[in-house]
């Protein structure tokens, strides 16, 4: 497959629908001289870490190369590009703006301006600074408000250039993977760290949006939340309910809040110490209005009884998988979106992150990734459907732009449309890319 083919007169192949491109600061940028410490920085350093013992330190040298990579997103016709911005690099350690780091970004939005590329901000992509972490990070609630003051600057700075901000990109990776199973940064433990630290980070998005608001009322505002959606193992009562127990436990936990204002049901079967510490107002701050829902998406989960009362993860065996290990099941991304749209109220969304990891080789100046071009026009269709069913889709956004520091992965996972070749820095533009320039020029 070489091509992305979806129905004719598609509702997603108007020229009203945003195709973008997406990254992040700390998986492509480098140059840490310009900036300050972050957790991820620090989470490289440990032993055993990282699973090729490499960190962001060079990653993409986007700072170096950031003209010549924004002619290469113009290059693919896209109509936006979603880019993360370092906090790190636009702070110093007295919380005043960084004003060198911040001109990188300034310059950056102008350059996207002025080829008639839409800025998409968001505001954390995890790259904590450390300093911040030193006290306490995510578990101290004073953190929430130095990231409602951060966004402020950042708003004060770009203002009406950006066409749409967000708050935090997946606030689950951050609180469970980075505070509640270690295998992210800061690689802390224990039930009851991850959930204070989802509730710092949602109090974090609420204050934000309030303080952004009023810098810049005319821009969009939202948040990015991941999903994987959850299936049970078998039709049992017990596996049906464990499921759904995991479904709040991953998914609603961030959704429920920032759109209703409360946690969903398993909150009261956690442990009275592992609860989060909700003061009057927080979930009022929560659940600000919001402009448009970002939604990422890669893969689905199957579910059963653990026998205790909880559930268990099942591995996916005897099924296509990417090189992460995720099942590829396109089917779930509209079952995803038109269940959310029968449960909530939603604004309008942008799919902000969707993509694959292939086992890319380059050749002849190449990358043949059939693979992923299928991936990619699989879920397509799979938007294709949710949006005929109802969903108010309104854009979507590759993950990722390029090859980068993939986490816990360092370099050894590569999802992007462009191929990075890190000994160079040389960027050759895959199959996958050539695809979705196609589709996206061809509207």
């Amino acid at each position: 497959m070489n091509i992305l083919t979806l129905p004719t007169k598609s509702p997603i192949l108007s020229k009203e629908f945003v195709y973008g491109v997406a990254t992040s600061s700390f998986q492509i940028e480098g140059a840490p001289q310009g900036r300050l410490k972050s957790i991820w920085d620090t989470f490289c350093e440990t032993p055993g870490k990282i699973a090729d013992n490499s960190n962001g330190l060079i990653a993409c040298e986007h700072v170096k190369r950031w003209r010549d990579d924004i002619a290469l997103i113009d290059s693919l016709g896209v109509d936006a590009y979603r880019f993360s911005i370092s906090w790190p690099r636009v702070v110093h350690k007295d919380g005043s703006l960084n004003k060198e780091g911040m001109q990188f970004y300034v310059d950056l939005v102008d350059e996207l301006n002025g080829r008639g590329i839409k800025p998409f901000v968001t505001l954390y992509h995890w790259d904590l600074p450390q300093y911040l972490e030193d006290n306490g990070g995510w578990l101290n609630r004073d953190t929430a408000y130095h990231f409602r003051d951060y966004a402020e600057m950042v708003c004060r700075a770009l203002g009406n250039k950006v066409h749409a901000y967000a708050t935090l990109n997946e606030p689950f990776c951050s609180a469970y993977l980075g505070y509640e199973i270690g295998v992210h940064a800061p690689g802390l433990t224990g039930q009851a760290n991850g959930r204070k630290a989802a509730h710092h980070l949602l109090l974090g998005h609420g204050l934000a949006m309030q303080a952004m608001r009023k810098v810049t009322p005319d821009s969009l505002y939202g948040i990015v939340l991941n999903f994987t959606p959850c299936y049970p193992e078998s039709d049992s009562a017990a596996d049906k309910t464990a499921t759904r127990q995991a479904d709040e436990y991953i998914n609603q936990w961030y959704m429920q809040p920032v759109m209703e204002g409360t946690y969903p049901d398993v909150i009261e079967q956690l442990d009275i110490n592992n609860r989060p510490d909700i003061l009057p107002g927080d979930m009022a701050v929560i659940s600000q209005p919001l402009d448009y829902l970002g939604v990422n998406f890669y893969t689905r989960l199957r579910y059963r009884a653990d026998g205790k009362g909880w559930f268990d993860e099942i591995q996916p065996t005897n099924v296509a998988t990417t090189e992460m290990g995720w099942e590829i099941y396109p089917q779930a991304l509209t079952e995803l979106l038109v269940s959310l749209d029968k449960r909530y109220s939603l604004p309008p969304i942008y799919i902000t992150e969707n993509g694959a990891a292939m086992d890319d080789k380059l050749a002849d100046n190449q990358v043949n990734d059939e693979d992923r071009v299928k991936y990619y026009n699989d879920h397509l269709n799979a938007l294709h459907q949710a949006k005929i069913q109802g969903v108010n889709l309104v854009g979507y956004f590759a993950w990722s732009l390029m090859d980068n520091f993939e986490w816990a992965e360092g370099y050894e996972k590569r999802f992007g449309i462009v191929y990075v070749d890190y000994a160079t820095q040389k960027r050759t533009v895959k199959l996958s890319g050539l695809a979705y320039k196609n589709l996206i020029t061809q509207r």
